[in-house]
C-alpha cells in the first residue's frame, strides 16, 4: 500500500499549475534531504536543521538545477522551463529572484516526477542532488 495516493493521471498533472508541482516538489525534496540527514549523520535536531538549510535555500536549489540541466530528457527540461516561467507573486525575502525562479524550476520537476510516479527517475535525479 502507498503511503500517499497518487490518483491523478499525467495528463491531469500536467494541467496543474506548475506552482502546484513545485508546492509538492519542495515537501518531497526536503523530506529527502531530511531523511537523508538522519541516515549518515548523528547530529541533533537543531544540527540537522542547519545542515538541512545548505540544501533547500533556492540559491543550493538553483545551483543543483544549473548542474544536473545536462542530464535532463527533453521532457524534463519543458517542465523546468514551464515552472521557472511560471507566474509567482511572491517576491524572495532572502533570496535572489533569479535563483528563486530557478529553485522553483527545481522544485517543480521534483514535484511532476512524484506526482506522475516517475519513482525510478526522481531517485535518480535526486542522488545527483548530493
Amino acid at each position: 500500500m502507498e503511503l500517499i495516493d497518487r490518483e491523478k493521471n499525467e495528463m491531469d498533472i500536467n494541467m496543474l499549475s506548475p506552482l502546484t508541482w513545485a508546492y509538492v516538489g519542495d515537501a518531497v525534496y526536503e523530506l529527502y534531504i531530511r531523511t537523508n540527514l538522519v541516515n549518515n549523520t548523528k547530529l541533533k535536531p537543531h544540527k540537522l536543521h542547519i545542515e538541512s538549510i545548505k540544501y533547500v535555500k533556492a540559491k543550493a536549489q538553483a545551483d543543483i538545477l544549473k548542474r544536473i540541466e545536462p542530464e535532463l530528457t527533453d521532457e524534463e527540461k519543458e517542465i523546468v522551463r514551464r515552472a521557472r516561467n511560471a507566474e509567482n507573486h511572491h517576491l524572495p525575502k532572502n533570496a535572489d529572484p533569479a535563483d528563486y525562479m530557478y529553485s522553483t524550476a527545481f522544485e517543480g520537476l521534483i514535484g511532476f516526477l512524484y506526482l506522475t510516479k516517475k519513482d525510478e527517475r526522481l531517485k535518480e535525479i535526486l542522488k545527483m542532488c548530493m
